[in-house]
This record gives structure tokens, sequence and C-alpha cells, in this order.
């Protein structure tokens, strides 16, 4: 099976279209959302919608932290991310924001984890941002492969038979084979606002068959969304963000 894992959307509608047509052109599956699908962004009812309508279909989802910090103001959040929820609040239909709400925490299929931040405590939101980080991980899921979003950044670590975690490298469009001989944990990079310094959407492709995990990225129309966030009256940062892609 062919599981296409999307993560932090952010309202950004043109992102989002540009990787489900990449999701539909590459004959994915199944899609896993793992969260953060408002936040940042100008079309925050757009994107809960598309999200509703991919779940109805089959997809899986689960929360993220500014998905719950629509109904439960996260004081931990800087002031750009929660200038974006206020304002993206009011404009959430009540049937969207019960549907954010209720968004569980982690999913499942087979061997493969499903969380929006770290496996070690979902709700406390910590950024994988290292082979240190991503020890927490291992140690309280027994599953082969984690699959989180949250950072912004494609990253993926191994765990090996000695229990020693690694940072490995990939390039983007290329298959990783995830060996059966260690356990993994990726870390899928941001649909709508990435930060590694390329302004393009990202999500990830793995492979059940053949074991391999592809990072993709995808070009999109980033003036307008930018235009948008400029119109909406969002903090500026948010659209130099997309620009710099960093």
């Amino acid at each position: 099976m062919r599981i296409a894992i999307l993560t932090d959307i952010h309202a950004n509608r043109e992102a989002f279209s540009a990787v489900l047509s990449d999701v539909e052109r590459r004959k994915a599956e199944r899609i896993v959302m793992l969260g953060d699908i408002v936040g940042y962004g100008p079309d925050p009812e757009w994107c809960c919608t598309r999200a509703q309508d991919l779940v109805e279909g089959g997809a899986l989802i689960v929360q993220g932290n500014h998905d719950a910090a629509v109904t439960r103001p996260d004081t931990a959040m800087n002031i750009t991310a929660r200038r974006a929820i206020d304002w993206t609040r009011p404009r959430l239909s009540a049937e969207q924001a019960t549907f954010l709400a209720n968004l569980p925490m982690r999913q499942e299929i087979d061997d493969l984890l499903f969380v929006h931040a770290s496996a070690n405590d979902a709700q406390d939101w910590i950024y994988v941002t290292s082979a240190q980080r991503a020890m927490p991980s291992f140690r309280v899921s027994k599953a082969r492969v984690i699959f989180c979003g949250h950072v912004h950044v494609p990253q993926l670590y191994s765990h090996d038979m000695n229990g020693r975690v690694k940072e490995q490298r990939m390039m983007i469009g290329a298959p990783v084979p995830l060996i059966r001989s260690r356990r993994w944990l990726a870390v899928v990079g941001s649909v709508g606002q990435p930060r590694d310094g390329r302004p393009m959407a990202g999500w990830a492709m793995y492979d059940t068959v053949t074991n391999e995990l592809t990072f993709h990225r995808v070009p999109y129309e980033v003036a307008l969304t930018v235009t948008k966030i400029r119109n909406a009256g969002l903090p500026e940062s948010l659209a130099m963000r997309l620009v710099s892609g960093a």
C-alpha cells in the first residue's frame, strides 16, 4: 500500500491543493494527515473542510497543537502563532471547531505509528530536532516506523539493534529503504509552511510493499498565498516565511 503522509498544512490552500494533486498523480492508496490543518495561513475554512472530506473518504488524521488551540488556547505559543489562531477562531464554523477539537492524538496502521509531535508525550508538542530528541519516541513505542510533523523540516532517524539513534541522510525525491533490522522515525516536513530553505510544499510517501520512504516537494502559488496573508492582516512574518521557506 502506498501511503501519502501530509502534515502542517497551516491553512495554506494553494499548497494543500498542489500536494493533493501530486498525491493523486503518484497514485497513493491512503492519506494520513499529521495535524495542524489550521494556523498561520489565510484559508482555515477551506483547508478544514477539505480535511473533513478526506477523512470521510477514508483518510486518517491526528490532532496538531494549532488544531487544539482553536478551542483550548495554548499559552506556550509564540505571539505570532497566537495572533494567527485568534484570527482563525471566529472564521471556523462550530462544526469545524468541533472536528478539530475531537481529533485523536495518534493513529496506527499495522506496525506504523502516526503522531503530530513526539510519540513520547503527544500533548506536550515536543519538537523532534535531533537524535537525542528522537530517542524517547522509540522508548515508549514498539512501532517499527514512527511518522511525525511539527518541526516543518524533513528529517529521518534510525534506531539500531543496540539502541543507538542516528540521523540518516536522505535526498528529496529519492526512495530510502527502511531496512527491517532497524526502527525508524520520519519527520515529514510541512505542506503549508516549510522551514528548510525550500519554499515548496512538502509531503512523503511510504510504500509498505517495497518498504521505501520518499520525501517529495511540490511548487505552488506562493505569491497568491502571500497576498492573501497580507490582505487578511496577518503578521507580515508569516508572508515572508513562505517566500524564504525558512
